[in-house]
């Protein structure tokens, strides 16, 4: 810069350029636009609704032909949708944590039916996120990057008091922070055998949040309790960042530890003579009425689904029947042909899912996951090797997601392949792909078997599974004659 010419340099455009203070700045070299980069990184939005009882979250969410996405559509005017900031066009990326993107449509909205009175959901400007996926995008990238890398979720823990140290856990109140407890714990106690961590910050208990608790009166919640509670907690670090976002941390997006109860989703497949189970509609002790699963016969595919007697039913293919007539439930079943999806709780489970607020199907699982205790983060990664370049070789190990995949056929034939395979699941980590074709079931060829031979075999193995398939990425699993059957 020189004082005695009244003129500035500017050095790192297209060009040097020397101002002069008589002719102004309208020069085309000063002309600065905004950078390409930055104009080009879409910013998703936090929306947080919380409806009363009887209240609606007053918008829709919907699929339309010709456009990608999840999309917000018909947003209340003045409603919980409307005033939490969703717009028409949105595009949904999250819901309570989860990514929801490349998830199906009904069971991105089965999330959000579950989540109670309060919901959090992740959402793109309409436009901004056709022109990411024009772009090619990360959009899981993209909504990872807006929580925060080390954000981990909260855990829901049940802790039974033990013989010695009772539950194992005491909460201290940090300093200046007015219903926020620190927790400490009993080493080798019940709280650190359910999941919870030292230092871990307490968001709830049995229901209610505790932000507005003195620590006495969470002193006299704890023993009101008795053997049991329930609690949700969080570490530290993360916690900071959910308050950095302004997001609330809430059960519907923890993963669960230690809970007495489980609702699961049974796959039968018909047999001679039918599934084997009646139906009844029974009334409690408490006047409520049920619909009952009674008298599994021995042998039964509802007995080999792993059904037992005077379970509650919930779900019949994912449709809950609590509003259903019982002849409504049966012909449903009837419609479903020769295989089925029911979904169960026992009476207990119902009543402790109840008493915490949550729905009974918030961490549903499939039968054949209650025996194991692989978390997701703690699952081996399978090996996987090519046979003769048109084959794979795949081991999987059990998870919180079963096998992790889907199997499909085509009808009228024993072509059984891979219809689905579960993000984060063991399918995927074993190299599982979508069209693959199963060749060989633990040693056993199934190329000429039926599906319902070839559940059998996936079942008798427990929790490892060795699979052939035919390498057949580019397999179309939406053609007319393919049918979706079962998650395993």
């Amino acid at each position: 810069m020189s004082s005695s010419t009244g003129s500035v340099e500017i050095i790192g455009l297209t060009e040097k350029f020397t101002f002069n203070p008589k002719e102004g700045i309208d020069n085309p070299v000063m002309v600065i636009t905004e950078d390409a980069d930055s104009a080009s990184t879409p910013s998703p939005r936090l929306c947080v609704l919380k409806r009363e009882e009887g209240e609606y979250f007053g918008f829709y969410l919907r699929v339309e032909r010709g456009r990608q996405g999840h999309i917000i559509r018909n947003v209340v005017s003045g409603g919980v949708g409307g005033c939490s900031g969703l717009q028409d066009g949105d595009r949904l990326l999250k819901v309570n944590n989860c990514y929801v993107d490349d998830v199906p449509h009904n069971e991105v909205a089965r999330k959000i039916k579950l989540s109670g009175h309060q919901l959090c959901l992740l959402v793109l400007d309409g436009e901004e996120y056709e022109q990411a996926v024009s772009r090619g995008q990360d959009l899981r990238g993209l909504a990872r990057a807006h929580t925060g890398e080390g954000c981990k979720a909260p855990r829901l823990c049940h802790i039974s008091k033990g013989p010695v140290s009772g539950l194992g856990i005491n909460f201290t109140p940090l300093e200046g922070a007015k219903g926020r407890f620190s927790v400490s714990l009993v080493t080798g106690g019940a709280a650190e055998k359910a999941g919870v961590c030292k230092g871990d910050h307490l968001v709830w208990m049995d229901g209610a949040t505790v932000s507005n608790l003195t620590h006495s009166a969470l002193s006299r919640m704890m023993k009101k309790c008795g053997d049991r509670i329930t609690i949700l907690v969080i570490d530290s670090e993360s916690e900071k960042e959910y308050m950095r976002q302004r997001m609330p941390i809430l059960p519907t997006m923890a993963v669960p530890h230690n809970l007495p109860h489980r609702a699961r989703k049974l796959h039968l497949v018909s047999g001679p003579s039918g599934y084997g189970v009646l139906l009844r509609l029974e009334k409690t002790p408490s006047g409520r009425t049920f619909h009952v699963l009674r008298e599994v016969d021995c042998g039964s595919p509802a007995e080999r689904a792993g059904m037992r007697d005077g379970e509650l039913l919930l779900e019949v293919n994912g449709e809950l029947v609590e509003s259903l007539k019982h002849e409504e439930i049966v012909a449903r079943v009837r419609l479903s042909g020769q295989q089925v999806s029911l979904t169960t709780i026992t009476l207990q489970g119902l009543e402790f899912y109840t008493k915490l607020g949550l729905s009974p199907l918030l961490f549903c699982e499939d039968e054949r996951e209650n025996e194991s205790s692989i978390s997701a983060s703690a699952a081996e990664q399978s090996p996987q090797k090519e046979i003769d370049g048109l084959y794979k070789h795949c081991t999987l190990q059990k998870g919180p997601l079963g096998f992790g995949f889907t199997l499909g056929y085509v009808p009228q034939s024993p072509r059984t392949f891979v219809s689905q395979v579960a993000f984060g699941g063991s399918g995927q980590s074993a190299g599982l792909c979508v069209g693959d074709m199963l060749i060989e079931v633990n040693g056993q060829n199934v190329e000429e078997k039926y599906l319902e031979d070839v559940i059998l075999l996936l079942k008798e193995k427990g929790h490892f599974l060795s699979l052939v398939v035919m390498d057949k990425t580019g397999y179309n699993k939406q053609e007319e004659d393919n049918y979706e059957i079962t998650i395993l």
